[in-house]
């Protein structure tokens, strides 16, 4: 063989490894997040079963939300991203210690940046409620001050945790990190329900607060979970106050335009709250209850790829190696498509009796379900979009191209807002048009970034994509089939069935549905299903 046969093959051999290592950490963090996120429902169905879906609870919903936003702005998006991309250049092109004096340049400056954020926001909180809620009465309104004071420390708890955890990513530690999500759910569920029966044991409004103090103890266990694995990746703090660092330039001019992105999603999020607050007491909440079950899969599958890719895309494009690139985008983005179209599917299907297992209970009853199933279908059409541009946006996070992720999102405030007044003011859908504007703002953010990445890279193996499209049509349809059949015969009575046999129905139903898609979809020879399988074969054959 000859040297380049050689180095051919052995440039196969890494390219192979490197995909396997991706799809391996991937399903690492996806069962993580899987975790994270069925302890989240189960937050949230305690909550509902305890306080209803009415005014309690939406008061709660955008009292979370407000420095929420915060979190989804800087913690878990702006900063974690430019961060990670930032400290992998640095580990690539200096060494580590360069690195680590990075890190403790950001994690100082996020400190006193987010505690004057957090006083701010308390002193605020007033006009903040009303500026995001104007729909609330005066009673309403006050219960959602105080809620938003109590919670605004978790921005600054949840943000150095995103820290932690862009660092153990960007050292190829992967599980630790996606876990600690769910010592934040155990928190709250476990401190938010102690405190509220201790305040009222009969939980009325007052108990509320309890769930608030919950969310802070929830926060900073999701801190303090990462930090023994951070210790031993060789990080260690020191307040370090010289932010006049290239490092850190390059981290801010990242992420400046990604913050400006990030805000008009958060923009939209605000217009969103603005039209659920005039809509009555429950939208808040349904809406909430809807989206958390789409951030199911979307948090198992768009987020545990977009989670592993970054740090590989990011070392990728910092070597020149534009067509390993090219090929791993395409490879996450088709992996993407594969997971959540079947998942879309199922949830428009069956959104009624899953929202009914999950949820009914206490005061929360068939009529919220059905309000909060009607959103659930909606924003479903949205998943796949939603899952994609995670990958998109970290891609070309990772080529520097960060000011194109900004433009194209100033296009999405405006056609959010252009939406929501079509379906909720002009064809009076309700917090309906709330989640189909949302579902459609998604998709065609998607479909904008996709074609200009394309073009900047010549490609994307769209062929690939398209003939996917088509074999994941026709086994997407065979999983409706079987699940529409389903929903009529066995779960057509979900209002008043008994749990435990609707429970096992539906159980059923998805098991059957699921598994009918994916042998389609091998019989179709899609090679990612091959992969997938071939994964899981490994996992259970090892000891």
């Amino acid at each position: 063989m000859s040297e380049g046969e050689t180095a051919a093959a052995t440039a196969a051999t890494a390219q192979q490894r490197a995909a396997r290592l991706n799809t391996r950490a991937a399903g690492v963090v996806g069962l993580a997040v899987l975790c994270s996120r069925v302890l989240g429902l189960a937050r949230e169905q305690i909550f509902a079963a305890i306080f209803g879906g009415g005014r309690v609870m939406d008061a709660f919903t955008i009292a979370f939300r407000i420095p929420n936003l915060l979190r989804d702005l800087f913690a878990e998006g702006a900063l974690s991203t430019a961060f990670v991309t930032v400290f992998t250049r640095t580990a690539t092109a200096a060494d580590a210690a360069a690195a680590w004096r990075l890190a403790n340049k950001v994690v100082t400056l996020t400190l006193v940046t987010l505690s004057a954020i957090t006083l701010a926001g308390i002193l605020t909180a007033p006009w903040l409620v009303h500026a995001l809620a104007p729909g609330f009465d005066p009673a309403k309104a006050q219960l959602t001050v105080t809620l938003t004071r109590i919670m605004w420390p978790f921005i600054l708890l949840v943000s150095l945790a995103a820290l932690v955890m862009g660092v153990l990513n960007a050292r190829n530690v992967f599980g630790v990190p996606a876990m600690a999500s769910s010592f934040f759910n155990l928190g709250s569920i476990v401190a938010g329900a102690a405190l509220g029966y201790w305040l009222d044991p009969h939980f009325g409004s007052r108990a509320i607060l309890g769930l608030a103090v919950g969310t802070l103890v929830g926060g900073a266990l999701q801190l303090l979970v990462q930090l023994p694995s951070l210790h031993r990746a060789g990080y260690r703090f020191r307040a370090d106050w010289q932010w006049r660092d290239s490092g850190v330039r390059a981290l801010l001019l990242l992420m400046g335009p990604s913050v400006i992105a990030a805000s008009t999603t958060q923009v939209n999020v605000l217009i969103n709250s603005v039209f659920a607050s005039e809509l009555g007491d429950g939208p808040t909440f349904w809406l909430t209850v809807a989206f958390r079950l789409m951030q199911l899969p979307l948090g198992v599958f768009g987020v545990a790829l977009s989670t592993v890719a970054l740090p590989l895309l990011a070392r990728m494009a910092a070597l020149g190696e534009l067509a390993a690139f090219r090929r791993e985008l395409a490879h996450g983005l088709r992996l993407t498509l594969i997971m959540t179209i079947p998942a879309s599917v199922g949830l428009m299907v069956l959104a009624e009796p899953i929202i009914s297992v999950l949820y009914q209970h206490g005061r929360f009853g068939a009529y919220e379900t059905g309000q909060s199933a009607a959103a659930l279908r909606l924003y479903a059409i949205g998943l796949c979009g939603y899952a994609a541009l995670k990958i998109l946006v970290n891609a070309f996070y990772a080529l520097e191209r960060r000011k194109t992720p900004m433009v194209v999102s100033f296009t999405a405030v405006g056609l959010n807002l252009l939406l929501n007044l079509l379906f909720t003011r002009y064809l009076g859908w309700g917090h309906r048009g709330l989640a189909f504007s949302t579902a459609c703002v998604a998709t065609s953010n998607f479909v904008l970034l996709y074609l200009l990445m394309r073009a900047h890279l010549g490609g994307l193996e769209s062929r690939l994509m398209l003939g996917l499209l088509g074999r994941l049509t026709v086994a997407s349809g065979v999983l409706y089939l079987i699940a529409a059949a389903g929903a009529r015969w066995l779960l057509s009575d979900w209002a008043v069935q008994d749990f435990w046999p609707k429970c096992v129905s539906l159980l059923l139903v998805i098991a059957v549905a699921g598994s009918a898609f994916f042998v389609t979809a091998r019989a179709l020879g899609i090679a990612e299903v091959r992969e997938l399988g071939a994964g899981v074969a490994r996992r259970l054959r090892r000891p």
